[in-house]
């Protein structure tokens, strides 16, 4: 990769030190063009009709991103949202009574509340598996707690607050031999690590555009495999998603589109199409490659700082980096770090409840690198933090 070239196609370069990819990357100014040509003329010529000349385009979205996880177009639903995706996934599967649904300890809130909503709509019962000795989802647990009773495994690949990449592979093949419906949270992993739907085995798999894909915000997407896409009906059907075709019936469509409505912001489709294309350029195993280098890099210089405390797990860890310091708050630090231009975040314990209970961790200060981050941003930063610590 051409790092200073992809760092000139991204203007928020040289504006601030952005670690903070794990909440929304900085967009590529082709990204970004694509996105005004279009708004500008939507404004000037019609929504209908500007969205009727750029059809094909739009369509393009779909082979890219069955390009980037190995999958049929038609498997591809584009939402506005990784939880909107998820969620009509989620719903779509007939729970009844007794149903149970395996999950992990770093399952997001807006997944496992979801849980608790079948728990009190339907009578499911939530199983949530715990971690091997290096933080991992422990496979041998999972293998044990599955029974007749189990209706879905639902598990989080890379998790929000501690550098964990889950085996989502291995975690298929358990699935695929109970024969066992799969939904797997990317939100975190597409744009990051190479994603592979036909090895992960998954029925369902879900994302969001702002990550580490580098789209705009307002974009996710949603894998339906084509055998789920028959088992399953989604509770939002609308003239898109569905034909009325008598006073008395319908007929959803065959494709993964059953899951989308019909209005969506087009622009930023378009936008996540570019992006979605800018990245199937690069080799994904070279982007992964690029983003653990930083991001071991940084651990290996925090680690030397007296103060900081690291918090990441998991034998294999990504490029999330979660820590704190003493007698400093997570927001203490972020705050002091953005007055310097640095752009992090902070991971609270309601976030991921379960796993922050476990390890008795209120917040984490949370640093996440791309691979448009350089190794002189990350000492940049280390400097900052030691300068902020020593106070």
């Amino acid at each position: 990769m051409n790092i200073d070239q992809l760092r000139k196609n991204t203007p928020g370069c040289n504006n601030v030190l952005h670690l903070n990819n794990a909440g929304a990357s900085l967009v590529s100014q082709s990204t970004l063009d694509v996105q005004l040509q279009y708004l500008q003329e939507e404004a000037q010529y019609g929504g209908y009709e500007t969205a009727f000349k750029y059809a094909d385009k739009i369509e393009s979205l779909y082979s890219e991103l069955g390009k980037l996880i190995n999958a049929s177009p038609s498997e591809i639903a584009t939402t506005d949202s990784a939880t909107t995706a998820w969620e009509r996934a989620f719903f779509s599967i007939p729970f009844k009574n007794g149903d149970e649904i395996i999950s992990d300890t770093t399952a997001y809130a807006s997944n496992y509340i979801a849980y608790l909503q079948a728990e009190r709509r339907f009578g499911t019962k939530t199983i949530v598996i715990g971690v091997d000795a290096t933080g991992d989802l422990d496979l041998n647990e999972l293998g044990n707690s599955i029974s007749n009773k189990t209706k879905l495994i639902s598990i989080t690949h890379i998790p929000t607050n501690n550098g964990i990449v889950n085996p989502a592979e291995e975690i298929g093949s358990i699935a695929s031999r109970h024969n066992i419906y799969y939904l797997l949270d990317a939100c975190q992993s597409a744009g990051q690590y190479p994603l592979d739907v036909q090895k992960i085995k998954c029925d369902f798999l879900t994302a969001t555009g702002r990550k580490y894909l580098r789209g705009p915000r307002g974009t996710g997407f949603l894998f339906a495999r084509t055998k789920s896409i028959k088992d399953f009906e989604p509770f939002n059907l609308d003239l898109h998603s569905a034909e009325w075709t008598a006073k008395d019936s319908y007929k959803p469509r065959d494709d993964a589109r059953k899951f989308e409505t019909w209005e969506s912001n087009i622009a930023a489709k378009l936008g996540l199409a570019n992006a979605i294309s800018e990245l199937n350029a690069l080799d994904s195993g070279q982007v992964w490659s690029r983003i653990v280098q930083l991001a071991n890099y940084m651990r290996d210089q925090l680690t030397l700082i007296e103060k900081i405390q690291l918090h990441d797990m998991g034998k294999t860890k990504c490029g999330i980096i979660t820590f704190n310091a003493d007698r400093i708050t997570p927001y203490q630090l972020k705050e002091s770090l953005h007055s310097e231009g640095i752009n992090t975040s902070v991971s609270v314990k309601s976030g991921t409840l379960i796993d922050m209970k476990r390890r008795n961790l209120d917040a984490v200060l949370r640093a996440s690198v791309h691979y448009y981050n350089t190794h002189e941003e990350i000492d940049t930063f280390v400097r900052s933090i030691k300068k902020i610590v020593a106070k």
